[in-house]
């Protein structure tokens, strides 16, 4: 008997005969996969929009007096020594009149009786673009109010708290979903592997007595975890991307998806998750068959 048509062979009269096993198998790892994708999408997603928003992302830092210009290498210095910073822009209390005046437009004559005295000078600073710095941005602000001169420092405190605290717990939940896939896929294949071995052990011994090799052995009940893992990622992703598509055109238009570019995984990443869904459902197979043949 040739190798590759017995393996596929006794592979279908396998999954014939422990059908509602395996497709309760197959619905699990479809279910897992599709938790921790989609979690995933949401924490990936998330990440641009901190990167996006990250672009707007200044600290002003009110202050009492102007800083002269010769102080103002040593005062960026200060800042830029605290954090990566993109840029630190001195506003005298001149320039700040000149934009308010700018930004007023056609109404911009209120401000002719009051003169520029009025706004006080500032220091804008401009941190990286990165989620590390929207999480540490609070110690940052603390820190930009003990600079000379420092009356009081603006940003987005509100927003910036919340969408951290969102995106940790969307790390943690990534990170719990995923140990959750390798635990059910595991254990699911692991077990269904487990009674196609007690159901045919009378029938693998006669193999091994007759001088079949492990890997004859083996292979139908390997290739079972391989498809489990395949087909279950598969059907997981395919539904959460469709999922996806019913979600962006039920709720396109102007609210957050449309400000926000968000997007699905890219091929390499959608690669990477059927790749490991298979690895952990083939090793589940192989843990299985090693300990209830011993071979």
């Amino acid at each position: 008997m040739n190798f590759l048509p017995y393996i596929l062979a006794q592979t279908g009269r396998n999954l014939r005969q422990t059908w509602g096993t395996q497709l309760m198998t197959l619905i699990t790892v479809s279910l897992s996969v599709l938790i921790f994708a989609f979690f995933f999408l949401v924490y990936a997603n998330f990440q641009k929009v901190g990167a996006k928003l990250g672009d707007e992302l200044r600290l002003i830092v009110f202050l009492h007096e102007e800083i002269i210009p010769e102080l103002q290498p040593q005062i960026e210095r200060k800042i830029r020594d605290f954090s990566e910073v993109e840029k630190v822009v001195f506003i005298s209390r001149q320039e700040a009149f000149t934009r308010l005046s700018k930004q007023l437009d056609q109404d911009r004559d209120i401000l002719t009786d009051l003169g520029h005295d009025f706004l006080p000078p500032s220091i804008e600073v401009y941190p990286n673009k990165s989620l590390k710095s929207l999480a540490r941005i609070k110690q940052f602000s603390d820190y930009l109010a003990t600079l000379p001169n420092a009356d009081k420092v603006q940003y987005g405190h509100d927003w910036v708290e919340r969408f951290g605290y969102v995106t940790n717990l969307l790390r943690l939940i990534v990170v719990l979903s995923g140990g959750l896939l390798i635990m059910t896929t595991v254990f699911m294949v692991s077990y269904t592997i487990r009674l196609t071995v007690i159901a045919r052990r009378d029938e693998l011994e006669l193999f091994r007595m007759l001088g079949a090799t492990n890997t004859y052995i083996q292979g139908p009940l390997m290739l079972e975890g391989l498809l489990q893992g395949l087909l279950g990622s598969a059907i997981g992703l395919i539904s959460l991307f469709t999922l996806f598509l019913w979600i962006k055109e039920r709720f396109s238009g102007p609210g957050l998806l449309k400000l926000f570019d968000f997007t699905f995984f890219p091929p390499i990443t959608t690669s990477i998750i059927l790749v490991v869904s298979i690895l952990l459902c083939t090793g589940g197979s192989l843990f299985s068959i090693r300990k209830f043949l011993r071979v």
